[in-house]
């Protein structure tokens, strides 16, 4: 549900990217330039971006300027928060984990370790 969110979050150069278009709407050209990067390696993290749909891409011309999707960036961060905060029993996607967690006699890491219980 949210892994391509999270995966494009999760690399810092992409982080850097989406911090700078909170800033201001920047060409492809200018992110490298801003970056010293190469324009495969920028445009290989925007395609990143542009699929989570973090990023926005219009043409100017020759030139493509990227845009925050602010919008969507806060809806899915809502929506996250509000899957956390969801009851385990209301998602069937977790009823076996439920059920373990439940009949669960914190004593698992007792267990694994050899660890006697008693001392």
């Amino acid at each position: 549900m949210f892994e391509t969110l999270f995966k494009a979050l999760g690399e810092p150069t992409r982080l850097k990217i989406l911090k700078l278009l909170a800033v201001k709407d920047l060409c492809v050209c200018d992110l490298e330039e801003i970056m010293q990067a190469s324009q495969p390696r920028i445009s290989q993290h925007l395609k990143v971006l542009k699929h989570a749909q973090l990023v926005n891409e219009r043409r100017e011309g020759q030139r493509r300027v990227c845009c925050l999707n602010r919008e969507l960036l806060l809806n899915n961060i809502k929506e996250f928060v509000e899957y956390m905060d969801e009851p385990l029993d209301k998602n069937p996607e977790y009823s076996e984990e439920l059920l373990r967690l439940l009949s669960m006699d914190g004593q698992a890491c007792a267990r694994k370790y050899g660890e006697n219980s008693g001392q």
